[in-house]
């Protein structure tokens, strides 16, 4: 075996123990979501309570419904534009009827 192929298979048994941590936290996380729900639904809303699977399809399908909502962080290209457009109004409306000023260019504006 070629010393690349030796460097190699070092990584594979932190690859295949990086997959089983993840797989673990993922089944743990199910756990106290059914925990969670158990514990706090019933008592507020008189809701049943739930098993371990259904708490894991709970939470595939919040992860279904946020992600087809179409909020990604990091990704609000297109929410810059309708941000910029509410700023505009907004200064138009409350800053140019008590000044007489003229809202601030479009790229200028700070962020904050």
């Amino acid at each position: 075996m070629s010393n690349h192929c030796q460097r190699a298979a070092r990584f594979i048994p932190w690859i295949f123990g990086g997959i089983a941590l993840a797989v673990g936290f993922a089944f743990l996380f199910g756990f106290f979501v059914m925990l969670l729900w158990n514990w706090l639904m019933p008592t507020i809303f008189g809701l049943g309570t739930i098993n371990y699977w259904q708490a894991w399809g709970l939470v595939l399908l919040s992860n279904l419904l946020i992600k087809a909502g179409g909020f990604h962080p990091g990704h609000d290209h297109h929410d810059e534009h309708w941000k910029k457009k509410f700023r505009s109004k907004f200064w138009e409306h409350h800053q140019q009827s008590e000044t007489g000023s003229t809202p601030p260019e479009a790229g200028s504006e700070e962020e904050g």
